[in-house]
């Protein structure tokens, strides 16, 4: 569309003239109005006005713009008002469009809920832009000292936090500097045996006070509700409090189900306690962060630490430490080594199974088993295997003892258990028959020596007495591949076994004959 110089002219001049107008019109509605009541002129309270083109606030009054700011949502100045407007003139928003079309202003009042003055809102288009005005009618003339629309925002957020206050589960109160409490909530006042009452109002004031007093700047903390001459049962609460500039605030949080769970913990650590008191085994139980939750008087007993240092809960690493000062551990190399050491004793712990053997300083020996717990926690076992390993380290060196007399015979010897297995055999006959039971990893049986003996020299009625059932008292001669002649004997001994020997013939004649046993190395 086109215009020409002096349509625009005029267009700007009708703008300007219509800007001129509202700003006459705002400065009226901001001027003081005075009302005559009782022959004394009372001032009349400030309307808030807002000047919008679309969205965008052109202007505002000193009330507007303080109820802007009292507003609970962020955005713009349109969704700033609207956070107020809407709750309460739910049509506003949706009139807005039609405000051009409207011959006279949009008026719309409503009362908030239990208040006594209804809020009214006026709006109207003016060339364009909308100006929108809200007041409260039964206001004027009452000479407030304060913004009604302001006052009105902050009596509605005042009762959001009330009710949410009363809604909250938790006890919240307020103490003065000697400790009298002077605000409660619902929940407090409930503790007090006040909720079956019809209001606060016909409480005794000030509230008893369940709590024992506080400090600023304590720590929060587990409290007990305790009443004189009331008997109830036992409530528990985790107790916060807050300096304010004069008095305290105080938060509890009901703790029963943790005190319980706590309770009920401790009841079954003190039973595992019990349990494993008169175990020889001592048990070490490390949490998920490696402090010490459990252990059993054995424990004490076994690495000579004090009981007082136990009861610390100590953590895993203090916890070896000191057993390397006691000297209950693997004498290291370095400290650095020992370090790595028992890292990696911690890590196979928490893996999975894992023992190890601790050959201590003072002579004794100590297994130490490690394995996972649930949650992360791991558990070492600490077992005196001392005289275990004494019996064990003299029955090898008797089986040793007993190997080497063996070995020094004249005569190829071995020796079946009455499975049929070969036990052991002298150094002779492994040279003999070329076997290696020692370092063999496969089952060699009486029925296979037999197999291998026959192999060697053929023939011979010994081997289906040695097959037999009872092979006791079998004996016979036999010839090498070599012509040498061999005795083979078999003589049953203690438990069942069989006793199987070879030495040469000529031997054999000759010891007969001088009474001697020494031949097999002159054969």
């Amino acid at each position: 569309m086109q215009f020409d110089w002096f349509q625009a002219v005029l267009i700007i001049l009708s703008s300007a003239g219509a800007a001129v107008l509202a700003l006459v019109f705002s400065a009226r509605l901001v001027d003081p109005r005075t009302v005559r009541k009782g022959g004394d002129a009372v001032p009349g309270p400030e309307p808030a006005v807002f000047l919008f083109q679309g969205k965008r606030l052109l202007d505002t009054t000193g009330p507007g713009r303080s109820l802007l700011e009292t507003a609970t949502m962020a955005g713009d100045d349109w969704s700033r008002l609207l956070s107020f407007v809407g709750p309460r003139f739910p049509e506003f928003e949706g009139a807005v469009p039609t405000l051009a079309d409207r011959r006279d202003p949009l008026v719309l009042t409503a009362a908030a809920e239990g208040r006594r003055h209804p809020v009214q809102l006026r709006a109207e288009d003016v060339n364009g832009a909308i100006r929108i005005t809200i007041l409260d009618p039964e206001a004027e003339g009452h000479g407030r000292a304060v913004d009604a629309l302001s006052f009105l925002a902050m009596e509605d957020e005042l009762e959001l936090m009330r009710r949410t206050l009363d809604c909250l589960p938790a006890l919240v109160w307020r103490e003065a500097e000697d400790g009298e409490v002077i605000w409660a909530n619902r929940a407090y006042l409930a503790q007090c045996d006040a909720d079956d009452v019809a209001g606060e109002d016909t409480f005794t004031w000030p509230l008893p006070r369940l709590f024992p007093p506080t400090r600023d700047g304590d720590a929060p903390h587990r409290a007990r509700i305790t009443r004189a001459g009331v008997q109830q049962p036992d409530h528990w609460f985790e107790r916060h409090c807050f300096p304010l500039a004069q008095g305290r605030l105080q938060f509890a949080f009901a703790a029963d189900a943790t005190v319980k769970a706590e309770q009920s913990l401790h009841g079954f650590v003190q039973t595992l306690s019990k349990t494993f008191a008169d175990l020889p085994i001592g048990l070490g139980v490390f949490d998920r962060q490696r402090k010490l939750q459990l252990f059993n008087p054995a424990l004490i007993e076994l690495t000579q630490l004090h009981a007082e240092f136990l009861i610390g809960r100590p953590s895993l690493h203090s916890f070896l430490d000191r057993l390397r000062e006691a000297r209950m551990v693997p004498e290291p190399k370095d400290y650095r080594s020992w370090r790595l050491q028992m890292t990696e004793l911690e890590k196979a712990a928490a893996a999975g199974f894992h023992s190890e053997t601790w050959n201590l300083p003072g002579g004794q020996t100590y297994r130490v088993t490690g394995r996972p717990h649930p949650d992360g926690a791991v558990a070492f076992l600490f077992e005196d295997i001392t005289t275990e390993m004494t019996l064990t380290r003299r029955f090898r060196a008797e089986m040793a003892l007993g190997q080497d007399a063996l070995d020094q015979m004249q005569e190829a010897v071995a020796v079946f258990r009455a499975s049929g297995d070969l036990a052991f055999s002298n150094r002779r006959y492994d040279d003999l028959w070329g076997v290696e039971p020692a370092t063999s990893l496969s089952r060699i049986t009486l029925r296979d020596s037999v197999r291998l003996w026959e192999e060697g020299c053929g023939p011979s009625p010994i081997w289906e007495a040695l097959s037999a059932a009872s092979p006791a008292g079998a004996r016979g001669s036999l010839r090498l591949p070599d012509g040498r002649m061999l005795e083979c004997h078999a003589r049953p001994i203690g438990a069942g076994a069989l006793l199987v020997g070879f030495q040469p013939a000529a031997a054999t004649t000759v010891l007969e004959e001088a009474g001697g046993t020494d031949l097999l190395h002159r054969a």
